[in-house]
């Protein structure tokens, strides 16, 4: 069975990540033209709920491909095969549960939550997903045991395609009907991507199955025990990450009530702020994901077979990639907010302030979920759990108090969110330094990415200014200026060394 480095299992990861971020752009933008941000907002406000039960059903396979790690360090393939059979069993039981409440008290879920009864159509489809999701979810798990990361990254890619198609084609014909059945058609792209891609990754395991060396017979009593000690805590990690999203979808429409908004308005806000720029924060935070994806069974072998110096050399390499990921990320959103959201979204900028405020906690969210993953793989389960908590208190605080003042709004949400990610951020790199006893070289990790993004920035704005008095086209010249800032990036990140040329030839083509 084929291995894949960090490097290479976060390149092929990323860039299946990224590449399905943009075809959700793709989908994002017809959407967005038809059902505005009012049909958005409707659509956003149930999407946190399903993607804190994704983020709950995560934790099982991010622990089974740990444990799958493991045993494949033994070449037990047969201990391998019956961690996906348990794992596979338990969570189309949790799908399958999860989506009869949702779907069996969807109304009185969404009086409680006090949403507007307009969001019912793009719930109840959505209600249906977790089933398809749990086994995505547990096959992707499998394979990243493997060090396999191409079915996963491929099923991505399949995932949205079918959610675009889908979603794109149902919005339209729903949409005479009036705004909320076209939310609900979108809605309904999301339930048809995740069959699509649980079918692909099905066919994907029945052509590797062969594959899989099974030198050795054995039975594990005590599979699903093991799984649950480690699957809790990280459900829970995850699940507080998530939560931070649902903590928006429930506080800041009731809130901005409050600050004296319509129930109109509290939907266009909350549309601007999840419909529109958590929709292109997450093209970057693609990149984290799959860095994480790839973290937890590498760093999960070398801590079994006890190889120190290999775990803290990828340890140090998982801190530094985070940073070349976050950094130019982060200035990018920051001081091109306008002319991306212009680009993207056909000349509808409305919102781009805010994402170029919380584009500030960039840097923040991916080292946390990098920290959370390094702890993770090393059996630390609650110390991330612990962080994410005292984070989520921290956020849940300041949208409290914040957003119900009327002079700050919706921007009380990202301060909230910023400074939630930093307490965590901080916590989780102490707790980090603290169990392996480690030094991070800040100035290959932090201060040379951060001089590279910063030339990288000034020559995106110069080319930009530059581009635009030729060109009078602000979506030609957006594009034009990050070709230009992504290559002249990369070059700084050679000069500087933050990787050297032989290392990253060796990791990429490597196997370890």
């Amino acid at each position: 069975m084929k291995k894949h480095s960090l490097i290479k299992g976060t390149i092929i990861l990323g860039i299946a990540g990224i590449f399905a971020r943009f075809l959700g752009l793709f989908f994002r933008i017809p959407i967005q033209a038809l059902i505005k941000d009012e049909g958005m907002g409707y659509y956003q406000m149930s999407y946190p709920l399903y993607m804190t039960f994704v983020a709950v059903a995560s934790g099982v396979p991010i622990a089974m491909s740990k444990l799958i790690a493991e045993m494949n360090a033994k070449n037990d393939g047969e201990g391998a095969l019956q961690v996906l059979r348990q794992t596979l069993f338990l969570m189309i039981t949790l799908g399958m549960s999860v989506s009869v409440v949702m779907v069996m008290f969807a109304r009185p879920i969404i009086s409680a939550l006090k949403w507007d009864p307009k969001s019912y159509y793009s719930f109840s489809v959505i209600a249906i997903a977790p089933i398809f999701v749990s086994i995505m979810c547990t096959f992707r798990g499998f394979f990243q045991g493997l060090q396999n990361v191409r079915p996963t990254a491929i099923s991505q890619i399949v995932e949205q395609v079918g959610r675009v198609v889908t979603g794109v084609a149902f919005a339209y014909l729903l949409f005479p009907k009036g705004i909320e059945y076209a939310a609900g058609g979108a809605a309904l792209g999301t339930l048809v991507g995740a069959i699509i891609g649980s079918i692909y990754l099905l066919l994907a395991f029945f052509k590797m199955k062969k594959e899989l060396p099974v030198r050795r017979i054995s039975k594990h009593k005590y599979i699903l025990a093991d799984l649950g000690k480690a699957a809790l805590p990280i459900s829970l990690g995850a699940a507080v990450g998530t939560i931070m999203s649902l903590i928006d979808s429930i506080l800041v429409p009731q809130q901005l009530l409050r600050a004296g908004f319509t129930h109109t308005q509290s939907a266009v806000m909350y549309g601007q702020l999840t419909g529109k720029v958590f929709t292109l924060m997450n093209v970057p935070l693609a990149l984290s994901v799959a860095l994480c994806a790839s973290l937890v069974p590498i760093i999960a072998e070398a801590f079994y077979l006890g190889r120190r110096g290999e775990l803290i050399k990828r340890v140090d390499m998982a801190v530094k990639l985070s940073n070349v990921i976050s950094l130019p990320s982060s200035l990018g959103m920051f001081f091109m907010a306008y002319p991306i959201m212009s680009l993207i979204f056909m000349k509808d900028v409305a919102g781009y302030e805010i994402l170029q405020y919380i584009s500030i906690s960039i840097p923040f969210i991916v080292l946390t979920q990098t920290s959370t993953a390094i702890l993770q793989s090393i059996g630390n389960y609650m110390k991330p759990v612990y962080s994410l908590a005292i984070g989520c208190i921290v956020k849940v605080i300041i949208t409290y108090v914040l957003v119900s003042l009327s002079f700050i709004n919706i921007y009380g949400a990202v301060i909230g969110t910023i400074l939630g990610y930093i307490t965590s951020c901080l916590l989780n790199m102490y707790s980090l330094k603290k169990n392996l006893n480690i030094k991070i070289n800040h100035v290959d990790a932090l201060i040379k990415p951060a001089i590279a993004a910063i030339i990288m920035i000034i020559a995106v704005v110069f080319s930009y200014a530059n581009v635009y008095n030729y060109t009078m086209s602000k979506g030609l010249s957006c594009i034009i200026s990050i070709i230009i800032g992504i290559a002249v990036y990369l070059i700084f990140i050679f000069l500087l060394r933050v990787f050297e040329y032989a290392e990253v030839k060796k990791k990429f083509l490597g196997q370890k």
